[in-house]
C-alpha cells in the first residue's frame, strides 16, 4: 500500500513540475510578466524593458531579426525596405515631416510623434493600425513613453537625453496629448476630436469654430478634470456666466427660452438651444425671468456617450489650452 501511495505523490509532484514549467513557457512566449509598481527608468534600458514587455510593441514590430511581426515596419535593418534603423531612420523621416508640416522637426520629434499621434506619418505599404499606446489597455504612461522614445534613438542614432527632458514645442505639445489622456484615465484625445465634433460643437466653438449656445471650450484644458466631468455629467450645478437660462414670455403668451446674448433699451437677444437668435422688442415683454438650476445643455447628454467616448472627449478637452 505504502508503495502504491509512493508512486502516486511522485506522479503528482512531476505532474505539479510539467504545469509550473508551461506556465512559465508561455509566460515568455507572450512577453514575459509585467512586474507591479516601481517608477520605469527614462532610459534607453527602461524602454527596452518597456518595447518587450508591457508595451507589447513586439507584436506588431519587429527589431531587426528579433521578433517576426510584419503588421508594422521593422525598427531594424531588415532587408532593401528598412536599410537604416530607426534611430538613423528618423533623422531622414524628420525631415519629410519638416517639409509636410512647415515645422522644425527633429529626430526626437518624429520619434515621439510617431508614438503619440502615429496616423500622422505612415510608412509607404502599411496601413494606419497602431494601436494609441497611451490609452486601453496599453496604457503607457508620459515616462514609459520617454523611455521608449530613448530605446528607439538608441537603434543606430544619437540618444539625445536633453531633448526628451528638455522637449521642442513640437514634442512639448506630444506630451500634453500623452498627459492629458493619462489624466482622463486613460483616454484617447484622437477619438475624442472626433466625439466632440459629432457631439458637442454645434452648440460649443473651439478656436473660432463652432456654435455659441455654449461656452468657448478653447481654453477647457486650464479647468480641472474634476469641473470639465461634472459640466458634461451634470451641467445645471455650474453654469457660467452669461449661459444662464432666461424665460421670455411676450404678450400674446409666447414663450421662449435660450441665454441672453443682448439686452438693451430696445428689447433683448435670446438664444435657443438650436443656436436660433429670436429678438424681442421691450415692449412686447410680458414678463422676463431667470430660470435658476437649468441649463441649455441637455441633462442626459452623457446618456449618448459611451465610457470610453467620455474618457476620450475629456482627454481632448483637457489638451485645449489657449489662454486668452
Amino acid at each position: 500500500m505504502g508503495k502504491v501511495i509512493g508512486k502516486i505523490f511522485a506522479f503528482l509532484v512531476v505532474l505539479v513540475v510539467i504545469f509550473m514549467w508551461v506556465g512559465y513557457a508561455v509566460t515568455k512566449m507572450t512577453g514575459g510578466e509585467k512586474q507591479a509598481g516601481g517608477a520605469v527608468e527614462i532610459t534607453p534600458e527602461g524602454g527596452e524593458k518597456i518595447f518587450w514587455g508591457k508595451g507589447r510593441c513586439f507584436t506588431c514590430h519587429s527589431l531587426g531579426d528579433n521578433g517576426s511581426a510584419v503588421r508594422c515596419p521593422n525598427l531594424g535593418v531588415w532587408g532593401d525596405k528598412f536599410p537604416l534603423p530607426i534611430g538613423k531612420r528618423a533623422e531622414g523621416r524628420a525631415k519629410e515631416r519638416e517639409t509636410q508640416t512647415g515645422l522644425p522637426y527633429t529626430a526626437t520629434d518624429y520619434i515621439t510623434e510617431s508614438l503619440a499621434t502615429p496616423g500622422a506619418y505612415v510608412a509607404d505599404g502599411f496601413k494606419n493600425e497602431m494601436a494609441v499606446v497611451y490609452a486601453p489597455p496599453i496604457s503607457l504612461n508620459l515616462d514609459e513613453i520617454k523611455a521608449v522614445v530613448l530605446f528607439l534613438q538608441s537603434q543606430g542614432g544619437e540618444v539625445n537625453a536633453d531633448a526628451v527632458s528638455n522637449p521642442s514645442e513640437i514634442s512639448k505639445k506630444l506630451y500634453d496629448k500623452i498627459a492629458a489622456a493619462g489624466a482622463a484615465g486613460g483616454g484617447d484625445p484622437g477619438h475624442g476630436e472626433e466625439v466632440f465634433n459629432s457631439a458637442c460643437i454645434t452648440c460649443h466653438s473651439l478656436k473660432g469654430q463652432g456654435g455659441k449656445v455654449g461656452p468657448d471650450l478653447s481654453s477647457a484644458g486650464l479647468k480641472s478634470l474634476k469641473y470639465l466631468s461634472e459640466s458634461i455629467l451634470r451641467p445645471a450645478d455650474s453654469i457660467a456666466h452669461g449661459y444662464e437660462t432666461w424665460i421670455c414670455v411676450n404678450k400674446d403668451g409666447i414663450k421662449t427660452v435660450g441665454c441672453k446674448t443682448r439686452e438693451d433699451a430696445a428689447g433683448v437677444d435670446l438664444m435657443k438651444a438650436s443656436g436660433e437668435v429670436v429678438t424681442i422688442a421691450k415692449a412686447d415683454i410680458k414678463e422676463m425671468t431667470q430660470e435658476k438650476g437649468k441649463s441649455l445643455m441637455p441633462e442626459d447628454m452623457n446618456e449618448g456617450l459611451t465610457v470610453k467616448d467620455f474618457q476620450d472627449v475629456l482627454a481632448f478637452l483637457l489638451m485645449q489650452k489657449e489662454k486668452k
